[in-house]
């Protein structure tokens, strides 16, 4: 079977570079064994393809209706459109130009054109996956992909909600899953595979150096981002606070109530989420194993967890357990636990959920009300405060004496996955870089792109407007008819 001229990889990041680049430039012994053949798994592939439906059904109708269901009813239609045309639009850029720049070689930043229009990939082209030999098919992995890239800019369309014009939020979506969202998957998630790893160990030391190594510039340094913690969560949620702060307040708030319209379509976006994360976090080991297996029970109960901390909080903070609280602290241990997802083990797992929900209810609450930001469905406090959380404690919770699975290393024994050496206060700055480059990444991109947008075309529509809703200014429809 024809192999692909670029081995791609996802989420396991450090699986190769043991805990940073360092590492890569030991004296290496020679290889044990030699590098198995490609095979490609038809079960891997089935469960990569059920994946990719999972994630699909986080974004529509998952976060669709989660996110409906939390704004007023005159603004409903225009959040499901919203979400909807999204995935359709970033879609279509994908198979486009975006899967090229985010996973082909180029430079540490930004990946090249070389499968633009997908040129050069058909049935038989093979994408890596995190064991040496094994492959699925690129058209597989390309689905795959694609849909992280369609429900990122989704979220963070929350921030923003009842208060933006559609069209020119189309447009800074497209330039900005083009400028920030491709590069930032490109750097945390982009190298050239277990086997390009183990052919460089054959080679010996001098070709184990992060510069001779094709992978992107977060990757080199070895960070952890098992499913997106970086890539998706923190990307989406600064820039959430960026066009929130600097498109402004809605109307009235915060004098006015601004309740949800429907807390049973919240209630049934978050169980479509919860559902569709198993694709998103035990999909990214792209394989059908062991791994597949920890991230699936790791999302399992640290969302559970996250939940039921949310709601004591609550309960001792405002006297009431409420379903809102408890649908944030479910979202909130989805987004903590993704990074972690296939590096923690089950009861760290539950204990970072336990964490996260007190952590992002202080910002979702007394953050938000001391600086007095309109963050209109916390994506902010959720997504970019509950991303910090586990993308830190993703680079404790991988330590095998705290039940992790420790972090890979190909280099020294190529064919077989071996857990390397481990610096636990090296890996948490090297953690902390990675939320650093993302962070000003997105928010410096996303504040230029709405500086520009909005002096060319205006991304906030007339206060009139506002105040009768977008449904009907927007699209000329409503949500409902009664």
């Amino acid at each position: 079977m024809k192999q692909s001229t670029k081995f791609l990889g996802l989420g396991l990041v450090a699986a190769v570079a043991v805990a940073a680049a360092p590492a890569w430039a030991q004296p290496v012994a020679a290889a044990a064994s030699p590098i198995p053949p490609a095979t490609v798994n038809k079960g891997d592939t089935a469960w990569l393809l059920v994946s990719s439906l999972l994630v699909l059904m986080m974004s529509v109708p998952g976060l669709a209706l989660f996110y409906g269901g939390l704004v007023r009813t005159k603004n409903m239609l225009s959040v499901l459109t919203q979400v909807l045309m999204i995935v359709c639009m970033v879609a279509v850029i994908w198979v486009t130009y975006g899967y090229s720049i985010a996973f082909t070689g180029g430079n540490a930043f930004f990946g090249g054109l070389s499968k633009a229009l997908l040129m050069g990939v058909d049935a038989n082209s093979q994408a890596a996956t995190f064991s040496n030999g094994v492959y699925v098919p690129e058209l597989a992995y390309i689905c795959f992909q694609m849909t992280f890239a369609c429900i990122t800019p989704a979220l963070f369309i929350g921030s923003v909600a009842e208060r933006v014009r559609f069209s020119p939020l189309m447009l800074f979506t497209a330039l900005w899953v083009t400028l920030v969202y491709f590069p930032i998957a490109h750097m945390v998630w982009y190298w050239g595979g277990p086997d390009a790893i183990a052919a460089a160990a054959l080679k010996g030391a001098n070709a184990l150096t992060a510069q001779n190594l094709d992978a992107g510039y977060l990757f080199q340094k070895g960070a952890l981002d098992f499913a997106g913690g970086t890539v998706v969560h923190i990307n989406a949620g600064i820039t959430g606070l960026v066009l929130c702060i600097l498109l402004g307040k809605r109307i009235g708030f915060p004098k006015e109530a601004m309740p949800p319209h429907s807390l049973t379509m919240t209630m049934i976006g978050a169980s479509l989420l919860w559902v569709g994360w198993f694709g998103f976090n035990a999909g990214s080991n792209l394989e059908a194993n062991g791994v597949t297996a920890v991230a699936f029970i790791n999302t399992f109960v640290a969302t559970a967890a996250a939940g039921l901390s949310w709601l004591l909080v609550e309960q001792i903070v405002r006297g009431k357990p409420s379903l809102l609280g408890a649908a944030s602290g479910v979202v909130a241990g989805l987004v903590a636990v993704t990074p972690a997802s296939g590096f923690a083990g089950p009861m760290g797992s539950v204990v970072l959920g336990l964490i996260v929900s007190p952590i992002c209810f202080f910002f979702v609450s007394t953050v938000k009300s001391k600086f007095g930001y309109d963050d209109s469905l916390d994506v902010f406090g959720v997504h970019c405060i509950g991303g910090i959380t586990g993308a830190l404690a993703t680079g404790i919770l991988v330590a095998p004496s705290l039940g992790g699975q420790g972090i890979a290393d190909y280099s020294t024994k190529p064919g077989t996955m071996v857990a390397g050496s481990y610096d636990m206060l090296g890996q948490l700055w090297i953690q902390l870089q990675g939320v650093l480059i993302t962070l000003v990444w997105s928010g410096v991109g996303a504040a230029v792109l709405f500086f520009v947008i909005d002096k060319l075309w205006g991304m906030r529509p007339t206060a009139d407007v506002e105040r009768e809703g977008l449904d009907i200014a927007e699209h000329g429809e409503r949500a409902y008819h009664y």
